[in-house]
């Protein structure tokens, strides 16, 4: 059932959605009032959907958006779930069993009554957030996302054809070469774009039960992610 939080007039729900011949788990969050809205898929990093991304998911909620958090992990041993999601995406990089369930997740969504779903795009932090690049690269619905911290898919070449990309990386970490990559190639291919490089934070810098937390680099990145989001998704629908 949904729980009301009467302070930030948000609904939060568990919810389940069809993947293949089974479900999948999630954690959806929405403002209270009339729709549409317009709606993301938030992808969690290695920790798994725990209170942080919970937070994050409520969040969007106050800025107008439903979001839904979705379980990679579903209920699983974390590593090994992780080694299943890293098999996975070696194995079919492009198009294999996560991305089906984020794309599923985003077929479940866009369905809802109160959400448009002509407004849907995503955002996810590091293992989610090289999986939010790999999923725009074969789904035309998404209109924009914001990768953390994120790996790039392979091949490279494949990101010409995502959407929009609003992305964020610390100045020290194995990430931030990809970043520069990711920002080099979309400029080639013409995609809008706003990638930013934060010079003093590490790795997880937007996750503020972290101990890598950098309070000015989240907030930076924060409002980053709203306006882009609010050019690229709240915008005027795609004929």
């Amino acid at each position: 059932m949904y729980t009301t939080t009467e302070q930030s007039n948000t609904l939060t729900e568990q919810v389940s959605f069809p993947y293949g011949a089974t479900t999948k788990s999630g954690y959806l969050a929405e403002p209270t009032g009339s729709g549409p809205f317009p709606a993301l898929v938030v992808i969690h990093e290695a920790f798994g959907l725990n209170p942080n991304i919970k937070d994050i998911t409520e969040r969007f909620t106050k800025e107008g958006y439903v979001a839904l958090a979705v379980d990679l992990f579903d209920g699983g041993n974390r590593v090994l779930c992780m080694v299943r999601i890293m098999t996975s995406q070696l194995l079919h990089p492009l198009d294999g069993p996560t991305i089906t369930q984020l794309k599923a997740a985003l077929t479940y969504l866009a369905a809802r009554p109160e959400v448009d779903g002509q407004r849907l795009g995503a955002i996810g932090f590091c293992l989610g957030g090289g999986l939010a690049i790999t999923w725009a690269c074969t789904d035309k619905r998404l209109r924009a996302i914001a990768p953390y911290y994120a790996p790039n898919p392979r091949p490279l070449e494949a990101v010409t054809r995502a959407c929009p990309v609003v992305g964020s990386y610390p100045g020290k970490d194995f990430t931030t070469a990809a970043g520069r990559t990711l920002e080099a190639t979309l400029e080639r291919a013409g995609t809008p774009h706003d990638i930013k490089i934060y010079p003093g934070a590490r790795h997880s810098f937007f996750n503020d039960t972290s101990r890598a937390y950098d309070a000015a680099a989240a907030a930076d990145s924060w409002q980053r992610v709203l306006a882009f989001f609010q050019e690229h998704i709240k915008g005027p629908t795609m004929s």
